[in-house]
């Protein structure tokens, strides 16, 4: 089906959630408010709440490149990069969900199912499946693990497999400390000072992603955790710092990280020559069916507190054998 076989409502539709989508595709911070906005509305979406709270995982990692610590031991040209890799994913998972996430929204007011335009908004045809799946059988839990396999295969060649991001990024050195320095982990926090999530080794693989979406998904949704995540995520507005949490913190540290739009300009991006993933990879197995495990306690509060440490102890030591730097 083309454009211009769609009856004119179709087509205004399409055009409405374009603008929607390009006005709140800002920056992470009107994306993560745009996600956690939806889910309020939609709380059947679950990915949506995921989503939002990944998102400011991201803003944080943003501004810990430009933060008291990572400004002092990291190049400038290399946060430069690292903060452009982060963004541009931001920007693609949005570019991509946000759309599907208004076309359902859409589809519950009228009572049919509009998912026949997902085509349009250069959506993979996995997910156009997955969409009448959920909309036959409404199973919430399939719809997101589906919506975590398409965002990290949408982001695999655009992004970890781009020839400038693989080579000036990825194969760095500095890269290689990734997990040292945290960027590998996701964190949960709740308004009582505690934090709660999961970490990556071998961030470069599609696989190893996912399991760490399904992973996050399990402890986000955890029956006794959901409500004080819910809260921290209700009460607190995001900046992109790291004191958006730490000031619950019962010992208060000084802010270290800067405020994200104070710190960053908006970024104006254009979609490259759109591919649908699902036509060209197999969908695995295990991507769908493999049960969430936790090899690593889910409490992490005081590996945060000793990570930070770690990494106050390494600036101090970086600067003594470099004091002209």
């Amino acid at each position: 089906m083309r454009i211009n076989e769609l009856k004119m409502d179709e087509i205004q539709l399409i055009q409405q959630i374009q603008e929607k989508t390009r006005k709140y595709n800002v920056d992470n911070i009107s994306r993560t408010k745009a996600y956690f906005t939806f889910y309020n509305k939609n709380p059947e979406m679950k990915w949506s709440f995921l989503a939002s709270m990944v998102s400011r995982n991201a803003g944080w990692n943003m501004c810990d490149l430009e933060g008291i610590s990572f400004s002092k031991v990291l190049k400038k040209s290399f946060r430069k990069k690292l903060f452009s890799t982060y963004e541009r994913a931001n920007w693609l998972i949005f570019q991509d969900a946000f759309p599907q996430l208004l076309l359902y929204e859409y589809s519950t007011k009228i009572n049919r199912p509009m998912f026949h335009l997902l085509k349009f908004f250069h959506i993979s045809s996995f997910m156009e499946r997955e969409w009448f799946q959920f909309w036959n059988k409404e199973n919430r839990d399939r719809l997101m693990i589906s919506l975590i396999i398409n965002e990290q295969n949408v982001i695999q060649k655009p992004v970890i497999k781009h020839p400038v991001y693989r080579s000036r990024v990825f194969r760095s050195v500095l890269f290689l400390f990734q997990d040292w320095l945290h960027f590998s982990s996701v964190v949960f926090p709740t308004c009582e000072g505690e934090l709660f999530g999961a970490s990556v080794n071998g961030f470069k693989s599609v696989t190893k992603r996912i399991d760490l979406g399904k992973r996050l998904a399990d402890i986000l949704f955890n029956e006794e955790l959901y409500p004080r995540f819910y809260e921290f995520a209700q009460k607190t507005e995001h900046t992109g710092s790291r004191y958006d949490y730490e000031h619950y913190f019962k010992e208060k540290p000084i802010r270290s990280t800067p405020f994200l739009r104070f710190t960053y300009p908006i970024i104006k991006h254009k979609r490259d020559r759109w591919i649908d993933w699902s036509e060209e990879t197999r969908i695995k197995k295990k991507w769908v069916e493999e049960a969430v495990e936790h090899q690593e306690p889910i409490q992490l509060t005081d590996w945060f507190l000793n990570k930070q440490k770690q990494i106050q102890a390494f600036v101090y030591l970086s600067e003594w054998v470099n004091p002209n730097k």
